[in-house]
């Protein structure tokens, strides 16, 4: 599979790892592994930032954030400089898998998810203040970890952007989400956003800005850390994830928009959808995504310069 990854040109990795600390030991390890391929390693997620305990307030949390600000620690010793997290802890991403062009994607469908899907998730409802108040007693306390250790946070909007769901309140589904965050952040330098152009895709008009100006808006400002580039149908109340070339979005435009505000972050190919024969890291439907990836990028780096 490593060999297949720099065989289709892939330069940069994101690790995934479970709720447990893997130590920086295992890191370093994987990072050598990878090394030998000719692939970094720009960014890792650790999910201890997904404990209920943290995203819904509960006791214990503290504990549960100082496993996150370890991870932290691990990554500035490597050079691993990105660490996406989101915040959404009544989330359903998907009411069904459905065929477009003899490929398998995933639906969201709100009408099936408020009368098929939906469900009280926790022991009570959950409401926007709490969500905000918990998200700011987070994010006060991995903040000063990430600046010392020079890895930058990037935080994922609400997919799909809707309110609530299942109980719980979103808070990140649209430009003022962000900028609120961005205010409690408090102007700290490692603060931004993974800028996920399939959610904000599906919000539409609902956003407050499109994916364009969202672009030249936190890119501009140099608050663009990582980007997930996938198309959708349509925007809200359905919608159905695609390849880079099978949506409404002009994926072009926004890879040369990318470019005109110096983005040089990382990128990555999301929800790959699944192509005849794929398992495991599902090898066509990555290939296919990278491909359509570099070409866009190296046709806006010609028109752009």
């Amino acid at each position: 599979e490593l060999l297949f990854l720099k065989q289709i040109g892939l330069r940069w990795v994101r690790l995934e790892y479970g709720a447990q600390d893997p130590g920086v030991d295992a890191l370093r390890k994987v990072q050598q592994r990878f090394a030998g391929f000719g692939i970094g390693i720009y960014g890792a997620v650790q999910d201890a930032y997904r404990s209920i305990k943290i995203q819904l307030g509960q006791a214990g949390r503290d504990e549960d954030i100082e496993t996150y600000r370890t991870f932290l620690r691990s990554c500035g010793k490597l050079g691993i400089k990105v660490a996406p997290y989101d915040f959404h802890p009544g989330n359903t991403y998907t009411t069904a898998m459905v065929e477009r062009r003899g490929y398998r994607a995933r639906q969201f469908d709100l009408q099936d998810f408020r009368s098929k899907v939906e469900k009280q998730r926790y022991e009570r409802k959950y409401s926007a203040d709490e969500i905000w108040a918990n998200y700011t007693y987070f994010v006060k306390a991995v903040l000063p970890v990430a600046e010392e250790a020079g890895v930058k946070m990037a935080l994922h909007p609400d997919d799909p952007p809707l309110a609530e769901m299942n109980g719980v309140a979103k808070v990140f589904i649209n430009y003022t989400g962000y900028r609120r965050a961005e205010q409690i952040a408090a102007g700290s330098p490692v603060w931004g956003i993974r800028l996920c152009v399939g959610t904000w895709a599906e919000g539409g008009a609902g956003m407050g800005k499109d994916v364009f100006e969202m672009i030249r808006d936190f890119g501009g400002r140099g608050k663009l850390y990582d980007i997930d580039f996938r198309n959708v149908t349509a925007t809200l109340p359905r919608f159905e994830e695609t390849f880079p070339d099978d949506g409404y979005l002009d994926m072009y435009a926004v890879m040369k928009t990318l470019r005109e505000v110096r983005f040089s972050g990382s990128m990555v190919p999301d929800h790959v959808p699944e192509l005849a024969g794929d398992k495991g890291i599902r090898k066509a439907g990555t290939a296919y995504c990278i491909a359509s990836m570099r070409a866009m990028l190296r046709r806006a780096n010609e028109e752009v310069g």
